[in-house]
């Protein structure tokens, strides 16, 4: 049976549990241990799909397809795994379900009430993820602030399982802020002692604290807040603000949570092998270079709309001992003629979206890309409106466009499957999760790979417009990866281009912090030819490591590891 970490999150939004967790995550796995992750979200959307980036950030897809919150990603990111539809739980999920159940009778005629029918489903989903992935450790984030209404449904059920399981079977983290008053020049802990009051009237009682804050905690604090929190000395842990999450596991390791954590769980791990992190931050914290490369978006003034295409990068950066500063361009600032926020960056980088807002602007970012011969790569929507540019201005079809931004071109080279004559596939309006792509041997796609097919995850509704496909490979846009049917384009680049690749898929969601995604490493490494940096040898550890990337992350993609 898996043992079970709640983590909840007290004073105040967005204190970092999620990369708390994430992190916990990752020391429990160098300990030896078999870890899963699963989010409970308290909206009562059944999912993040429909929702604005401005709500949520960026929507995170798994390889089954189910739309997920971004912390999904950092737990991937951390874990170095593939989680799947169980490891994400919002109330509008559990509600659904329980009314489902209702409508079929399955109550046999109950009142149907928060307690047990909702929180029964909501250990139900808990304990699913235990048993689905086999895990010797099962971590459990409560979304939102301890305190919130929509939450308590969540936090009944925890303290349901920790009554129901083995004692030494369950175990509860809170991660609070320590505020820093100015006029006092202190850090307050009343915050955190009223937000743990809150926590025990629901019946929760934490193991341990983790103490975000901004300033360093000494051990008067921490003997404090251990005496008004019921907290052994030992479990209250400080957070300090680091300048890269990646450096959040090494700071509790050190702070001795992963050794406490076995010792309260009653688990045997083996010694804590956390060098190769230690590598990857050693090496992300003293880069032998710097580039800038602009990634040109909508959204561009919430960076957590496009979270892993800004990690994806610094993997990719970390591979090449070279420091990716990102230049976050507005759109529809292009598409007034004003191309100075690109001036002077050494690679572009078109994320994905939807709608029409800023696509304009886009297109005058792989316009610029392909004529000033600057290393591109372009993403879902990125492919498509690099697609569009070249039938433009180097076919000449100044009509060409998406059937999703003006539905009556004369020249659809981007349009819905259902739109397409010869294409097997038709489907839903919307593919979702994994898909395989065959790779063309000969081009950069296939040499960024090093095989011949891989699995790629997509959230995306249009597509290449195969009718089209002959006339621009013609005049030099090649289709370098394809469906095994040959009839979906997944991978598009030009040929008399130093790297101007797209991609159908959303490779962002692959990449790992040691294993950079392929296609994001060999961007990255034209972007340091075009700068004229020198190129990194594969006999540093973290680059030879992450030089294993293809066999690695395809497998993980295809087994759904």
């Amino acid at each position: 049976m898996p043992k079970y970490i709640f983590v909840t999150g007290g004073v105040v939004s967005s204190v970092g549990k999620g990369i708390a967790t994430a992190a916990i995550g990752r020391i429990l796995k160098s300990h030896g241990l078999s870890v899963s992750i699963q989010k409970l979200d308290p909206y009562l959307n059944v999912d993040p799909g429909t929702m604005s980036p401005y709500q949520h950030g960026e929507v995170f897809v798994t390889v089954d397809g189910t739309e997920t919150d971004l912390d999904l990603g950092h737990y991937e990111r951390f874990l170095d795994a593939s989680l799947t539809r169980t490891s994400s739980v919002t109330t509008g999920q559990i509600y659904q379900t329980v009314l489902g159940k209702e409508r079929r009778g399955d109550y046999l005629g109950g009142t149907i009430q928060p307690i047990p029918h909702v929180t029964n489903e909501i250990k139900g989903c808990i304990r699913a993820v235990g048993r689905e992935s086999g895990a010797d450790v099962v971590l459990v984030e409560v979304g939102g602030t301890v305190g919130d209404i929509e939450g308590q449904p969540f936090l009944e059920a925890i303290r349901q399982m920790r009554k129901e399981e083995n004692r030494q079977d369950t175990l509860s983290i809170h991660v609070t802020l320590l505020p820093y008053l100015g006029a006092s020049g202190e850090l307050k802990t009343k915050p955190t002692q009223h937000s743990v009051r809150e926590l025990r009237s629901m019946g929760i009682q934490p193991d341990i604290i983790i103490c975000r804050s901004d300033r360093a905690v000494d051990n008067e604090l921490k003997a404090k807040i251990s005496l008004f929190c019921d907290v052994d000395s030992r479990g209250v842990i400080p957070l300090l603000t680091m300048p890269s999450i990646y450096e959040v596991p090494l700071v509790l390791e050190e702070e001795g949570l992963g050794d406490y954590i076995l010792e309260l769980l009653n688990v045997e791990g083996t010694e804590h092998d956390l060098q190769d992190w230690r590598e990857l931050v050693a090496r992300l914290k003293r880069p032998a270079n710097e580039i800038t490369v602009a990634v040109v978006g909508k959204y561009v003034e919430l960076q957590d709309a496009y979270l892993s295409v800004k990690e994806s990068l610094i993997h990719a950066g970390v591979h090449h001992d070279c420091a990716v500063n990102i230049r976050w361009v507005q759109s529809e600032r292009l598409e007034k003629g004003d191309l100075s926020s690109l001036a002077g960056v050494q690679g572009i980088v078109v994320p994905g979206g939807f709608g029409e807002r800023g696509v304009e602007g886009k297109i005058v970012a792989a316009q610029n890309a392909r004529m000033e011969k600057i290393p591109y790569l372009g993403l879902c929507l990125g492919l498509q409106v690099m697609v569009i540019e070249f039938a433009r201005n180097v076919l000449g079809n100044a009509d060409a466009n998406s059937t999703e931004l003006a539905p009556d071109t004369s020249y659809p080279v981007i349009s819905l499957l259902s739109e397409q004559e010869g294409v097997t596939q038709k489907g839903a309006t919307m593919r979702l999760g994994c898909y395989p792509c065959h790779l063309e041997p000969g081009t950069r796609a296939h040499a960024a790979y090093g095989v011949d097919n891989v699995d790629e995850r997509h959230r995306h509704r249009y597509e290449f417009n195969n009718a089209y496909r002959d006339e621009l490979e013609a005049a030099g846009m090649i289709a370098s990866g394809l469906s095994p049917e040959g009839d979906l384009v997944e991978v598009c680049e030009i040929v008399d281009h130093p790297f101007m690749v797209g991609s159908q898929f959303h490779p962002e969601f692959q990449s790992r912090p040691l294993r950079p995604h392929p296609l994001f490493r060999e961007f990255i490494g034209a972007v340091c030819a075009y700068a004229g940096l020198d190129q990194v040898s594969d006999s540093h550890p973290v680059a030879a490591a992450s030089s294993d990337v293809t066999g690695d992350v395809t497998g993980a993609i295809a087994g759904g590891s």
